[in-house]
This record gives C-alpha cells, sequence and structure tokens, in this order.
C-alpha cells in the first residue's frame, strides 16, 4: 500500500507545476528504476542519498521513503526548495529528510555535503558533462552516481572516458528497466578544481 504521505507529497508537486501532469505511477516506477539501477551494483541500500536538482521531488523522495536513509533534496530554485520543506511537514513525512537551497557548484564544497554521499542520483539535471562535475564532489570514493538516460541506444557514446577519468570517475555500466540509467562510480578523491565556478561546467564543458 502506498504511503499516504507520498501520495499528497508528489499530487502536490504535480498541482505546483513542478513535476509532469497526468497520473503520479509513472514518476514513482522511473524513481523505482533508480532503486533497480542500485540493486545492480550493491547488495544493501545506500548509507546516504542526494537528489541532485529534486525539483518536485522524484526520484529522491521515493527513494527515501522506501530506503530510510539520510536523505538530501538539493535544488537551486528557492520557490521549489520552499515546497519540499512543506512537505516534509506533512503528517507522517519521513523524519530523514532534507533541504538544501542552491546552485550545485557552490554547496558541493560544503562541509556537510562534501563527500558524504554513497549515492547520488540525478533526473533531467543537464548534459552529461556538467552533470558529472557538479555531482562528483558530493560523492564518497567507492560510491555511486546514477544517472536516468534518454531511451537511444546510442547515449552511451554520451559519455566520454577521458572526461570522466578526469573527474575521479568510471562507468560502472547501463541499466535498462522500463527506463534507462547509466551508473558511475567514484574511484578517486575529487581533483581540487571540480566543479568550477557557477554555470561554467555549462559553459565550458570538459567534453561534448
Amino acid at each position: 500500500m502506498q504511503n499516504e504521505w507520498l501520495t499528497r507529497a508528489l499530487e502536490e508537486s504535480r498541482a505546483r507545476g513542478f513535476l509532469g501532469p497526468g497520473e503520479i505511477a509513472p514518476h514513482i516506477e522511473h524513481s523505482r528504476g533508480f532503486r533497480a539501477a542500485w540493486n545492480e551494483y550493491r547488495s544493501s541500500p545506500p548509507a546516504s542519498l542526494i537528489d541532485l536538482g529534486s525539483g518536485g521531488g522524484i526520484p529522491g523522495v521515493v527513494l527515501a521513503e522506501e530506503w530510510g536513509c539520510p536523505t538530501v533534496l538539493l535544488d537551486s530554485m528557492a520557490k521549489r526548495c520552499r515546497s519540499l520543506e512543506e512537505y516534509l511537514e506533512y503528517p507522517n513525512a519521513p523524519q530523514n529528510i532534507s533541504v538544501r537551497c542552491g546552485r550545485a557548484e557552490e554547496l558541493a564544497r560544503e562541509s556537510d555535503l562534501d563527500g558524504k554521499f554513497e549515492l547520488l542520483v540525478m533526473r533531467s539535471f543537464g548534459a552529461p558533462s556538467a552533470a558529472a562535475e557538479c555531482a562528483v564532489r558530493y560523492v564518497s570514493v567507492g560510491g555511486l552516481i546514477i544517472v536516468s538516460e534518454p531511451p537511444d541506444p546510442d547515449s552511451q557514446s554520451r559519455w566520454n572516458k577521458p572526461g570522466l577519468d578526469q573527474l575521479g570517475l568510471r562507468i560502472a555500466g547501463f541499466v535498462a528497466t522500463s527506463h534507462h540509467f547509466v551508473v558511475i562510480e567514484k574511484i578517486a578523491p575529487t581533483p581540487p578544481l571540480y566543479p568550477r565556478d557557477n554555470g561554467i561546467p555549462g559553459k565550458r564543458p570538459i567534453w561534448s
């Protein structure tokens, strides 16, 4: 039986325009695809989770509800952050979810976020180079970054090995459920340069 808090939160996100129109069930299914991708590489739930560019809370709120792990929902838009904080005041909301508002490039160097997460998830964050650069510092060495991918079979070519090497990352693999995901492992500490200043990862990508 689906948690009433989760249903209420996602329906409110949809009403406010932070999720696409239509039923919330496809958003939940997509979120569970991230869990399936994680399970391909790890045998137990992550110790900590961050949803980068959380928007209306997908996939972070679904994963936090199902795994029960400490979770951060990070978004750059104050209006979306306020809504996420409001949902966490609803009855029966999980107590281990927090919201951080700001640019991913800046918050990555906060002491309580830098290298603190075993898993980072992203959906519709941006081009692969910018996404990888903005994500890398949040993840502990040995942790995973899971990114939702387009269904195009050529999408695997979007991830550039030399560019990922530069960030201390490597492709662990690709997972297809009803959606497609790339699983990236952090294999080395983040070089001090990354992420670069606000907007630079997108304007001057490491690869294109």
